[in-house]
């Protein structure tokens, strides 16, 4: 299947696609901040450069784009069915490089959540959302995930 957007204009349209200071990222640092949690961005000193950072709890939490991060079995992971080959092992790639670092993150005993947009894209309201985000943090749990299919754990 060809694309239905000229070469030019989907590279265009491509570059324009920032991995920092997203619209999922940036409702979940202001329902946290809201909650009062105090958080760091971007640390570079941690494996993965976790998107926000709760040192004094030691929790890393990112925000993944289910097309860019390949979320298994989420309707918005589709490989593109233009240069299929080139997508795949792009997005194979995002997903080992996330998987290594959430290990890395263990390894070093923080805690780490994973925030998928299908969650934040579902008919979540910001209550629901601060409910689940807070759950999770006072909880025990060293790994968890937020998505669609999922919900945040507990001890």
């Amino acid at each position: 299947m060809t694309d239905v957007v000229p070469a030019l204009r989907r590279s265009q349209m491509m570059s324009g696609i920032r991995s920092r200071n997203t619209v999922p990222e940036i409702r979940v640092r202001r329902l946290l901040h809201r909650q009062g949690y105090r958080f760091r961005l971007h640390r570079g000193d941690l494996p993965g450069t976790p998107d926000i950072v709760l040192p004094s709890r030691r929790i890393a939490i990112f925000v993944h784009g289910c097309f860019w991060h390949l979320h298994q079995g989420c309707r918005l992971a589709r490989v593109p069915g233009t240069r299929e080959d080139f997508w795949r092992a792009k997005l194979t790639r995002n997903r080992e490089r996330d998987e290594a670092a959430i290990a890395k993150l263990r390894a070093l005993g923080w805690r780490v959540l994973v925030v998928w947009e299908c969650y934040l894209r579902g008919s979540k309201d910001d209550a629901e959302l601060a409910g689940a985000l807070s759950m999770w943090v006072e909880a025990c749990d060293s790994y968890g995930e937020l998505s669609e299919a999922s919900s945040a754990g507990d001890c």
